[in-house]
């Protein structure tokens, strides 16, 4: 007889990864929202320092870190629709399995990439 391919993960399995990524979209949330008050400058980060060497430097880096910040808040807004994407595939229940093989994804792979949508193999046929 022939060896029994998992086409899918479990309900148990998906339910699993849902967790795991609902916990990672929630502190990717909470990054963002930082990101995104400083650079909108909404809060006052501790500028009111008496220091004048102090103001010297953060008024010459505020240009070049807000920058940074707003590229910062880009790459965070990917990785949150990016997690959301991976919860419909839950929902849908093809989560994990690579969009190019059609081979289920190392588990291990999705819990450290959970929005992962290629296998490692298939990541290797791209380079």
């Amino acid at each position: 007889m022939a060896e029994d391919v998992k086409v899918r993960y479990s309900d148990a399995d998906l339910a699993k990864f849902k967790e795991l990524i609902l916990e990672k979209m929630e502190k990717a949330n909470k990054d963002l929202e930082l990101l995104r008050s400083s650079y909108k400058n909404d809060g006052n980060n501790g500028t009111d320092d008496t220091s004048p060497t102090f103001k010297a430097f953060e008024e010459g880096s505020e240009t070049m870190s807000k920058e940074a910040n707003t590229q910062l808040a880009i790459r965070q807004e990917k990785f949150v629709r990016d997690l959301k994407n991976a919860l419909l595939r839950i929902e849908n229940k093809t989560y994990g399995i690579c969009r190019v093989t059609g081979k289920l994804i190392n588990p291990e792979r999705l819990k450290l990439v959970p929005h992962a949508t290629l296998s490692i193999e298939a990541k290797n046929m791209q380079s």
